[in-house]
């Protein structure tokens, strides 16, 4: 039992790491190839009593079954919409704290300005060349402080003020540091969240028993079960793809990319 869910996330991973296209085929196909299964498995078996037996199935029971997984869908993918915009407010936030301290900064010119704008370049470069990776992988981590941002808030608290203006400067460029590194904390936290394996195996599960009911309703008609099959699996597959495409934040073609904190990186001038 503890291989189902490493397999599940594995198959996840892998359809993540395709392009989109073949990403498409991959789920079309397999949604459909198990349509198939299903109807060629009970239109073999409606024969004699068993024909009858399926023929006595009320159509009746088509329609809660679909809402069920209409509901299940929805449920879904309200998390993964959540997710990807938790993590694209934490982004922007961090982005937005990251470009106060470059403003900041020229309150104090010369070497502090200098200095601080060169570690912002330099987390925001680790992050989109370390971190983004990582969070896409689901494996980044919150045990490690970045270097950059920890030695730019020591910067910022170290520097002595000689005006008002300096210290108001000050105080507001360690808030935006401290910001910055809680919008960090928050974007690696949500980089983590996914749909459990468990959550798969139920839509997977009752989209197979939601077709299984509608082979049997319509048994009696190899075209009309071919069609109605056909079109639910095409809804099943959409449903999948929609979910699977944006079940991890920053990972696959529509993660959170780091477009804004590459837009603050001061020059290396």
């Amino acid at each position: 039992m503890r291989g189902d869910p490493v397999l599940g996330a594995h198959v996840v991973d892998w359809v993540h790491d395709l392009p989109f296209f073949w990403s498409v085929v991959v789920v079309f196909g397999a949604v459909y190839l198990i349509a198939a299964a299903i109807s060629w498995v009970v239109l073999r078996l409606a024969v004699g009593d068993r024909a009858l037996a399926f023929k006595a199935v009320s159509p009746g029971l088509l329609p809660p079954l679909g809402v069920v997984f209409g509901l299940l869908v929805g449920f879904l993918a309200v998390q993964v919409w959540n997710d990807v915009g938790q993590a694209q407010t934490a982004v922007n936030r961090e982005a937005s704290a990251l470009r106060s301290v470059v403003l900041l900064s020229a309150s104090f010119p010369g070497v502090p300005q200098t200095r601080m704008r060169a570690l912002v370049r330099r987390d925001i470069k680790e992050a989109v060349n370390e971190e983004w990776p990582a969070m896409a992988g689901g494996h980044a981590s919150l045990t490690a402080v970045p270097a950059a941002l920890a030695e730019a808030l020591h910067l910022a608290l170290g520097v002595t003020p000689h005006s008002e203006g300096q210290k108001v400067a000050q105080r507001e460029m360690v808030s935006a540091l401290e910001n910055a590194l809680d919008a960090r904390r928050q974007r690696i936290i949500v980089s983590e969240s996914r749909v459990n394996w468990a959550k798969w195996t139920g839509v997977v599960l009752l989209a197979a028993l939601t077709l299984l009911a509608i082979a049997f309703v319509h048994s009696e008609n190899r075209a009309t079960t071919a069609i109605a099959m056909g079109i639910f699996a095409s809804a099943v597959a959409v449903c999948l793809l929609m979910i699977a495409s944006q079940d991890r934040p920053f990972a696959g073609r529509f993660g959170v990319k780091p477009n804004a904190l590459i837009q603050v990186m001061p020059d290396a001038r």
